[in-house]
């Protein structure tokens, strides 16, 4: 993996950040500082700019305004496999070619390593097989992805991101139309994927309890604005929840984890206009 700078700045940073689509502004002068070594949701209702706040950190959209910096320096004056060294992304709902095994798809994430005078090595191999084993896929990397269930191939793809070896890893709804328990699982295994190689990750969530319980950092975002920011303990409030979300909610404390669990109040969620 390539080492992070000595320096405790900032794996990745927006300054003055603003996208739109189309001439319609998404994002408005946003600044936001991701810390190292931890796992970051990004939350927010709808609609609020949480996947373009990903896609413009991770240089898959351009700002119209502000900028993005990887490691201090200007993302947008990075050369590609740079970029693709350091930073890793897996978009909502990617597709893999058709017959493609898990490990086929696993070997992917070597392509920002190689080059036509860097072929195929044991350093590649190595990784492919690390991943496979975070992800507890190697009895699986025969087979064909698209015979696998949702939670294998999802596991399947975190794992191709996991064998780009990069430091930092961002990931789009990585638990969107999974069963409850395979949530839970996935997101236990890189919160401990985090802990153990010390990688940095920015998630964005919907499951507010999932983030709660797993990320050292939730973002709440608001009609293209960060509009809250810290540990789940002081974003996770019932003040914050109408504030952000229109959504009345008691919080509780997880008397085994010492997190808070968020309880919406049956029939008391207010629309966005109210809020």
């Amino acid at each position: 993996m390539i080492p992070s700078p000595p320096s405790r700045s900032p794996a990745l940073s927006a300054r003055s950040l603003s996208v739109g689509y189309g001439g319609l502004p998404v994002l408005a002068r946003v600044d936001l500082d991701i810390a190292r070594g931890e796992m970051t949701a990004l939350v927010g209702p709808n609609g609020c700019g949480k996947s373009t706040l990903l896609k413009a950190l991770a240089r898959v959209l351009r700002p119209s305004a502000g900028g993005v910096l990887l490691d201090d320096a200007p993302i947008a004056q990075l050369p590609t496999r740079t970029v693709a060294r350091r930073l890793a992304l897996l978009p909502q709902g990617p597709v893999a070619p058709e017959g493609l095994t898990v490990e086929e798809l696993v070997r992917q994430g070597r392509f920002p390593h190689r080059t036509l005078l860097r072929p195929w090595s044991r350093e590649d191999a190595a990784a492919v097989a690390r991943a496979l084993a975070q992800t507890g896929l190697q009895g699986l990397a025969g087979r064909p992805v698209a015979t696998l269930s949702g939670g294998q191939r999802q596991r399947a793809w975190i794992a191709m991101v996991l064998a780009q070896d990069t430091p930092l890893v961002l990931l789009d709804e990585p638990t969107t139309f999974l069963d409850l328990k395979v949530q839970v699982d996935l997101m236990a295994l890189l919160s401990r994927i985090v802990r153990e190689d010390g990688r940095t990750m920015v998630l964005v969530l919907h499951e507010l309890n999932l983030a709660s319980a797993f990320a050292d950092r939730i973002v709440m975002m608001r009609d293209g604005r960060i509009v809250r920011d810290g540990t789940p303990r002081a974003v996770m409030q019932p003040g914050i929840l109408r504030e952000v979300f229109g959504l009345e909610a008691d919080v509780i404390t997880d008397p085994a984890t010492g997190r808070p669990v968020c309880l919406p109040r049956p029939g008391a969620v207010r629309t966005q206009a109210a809020a």
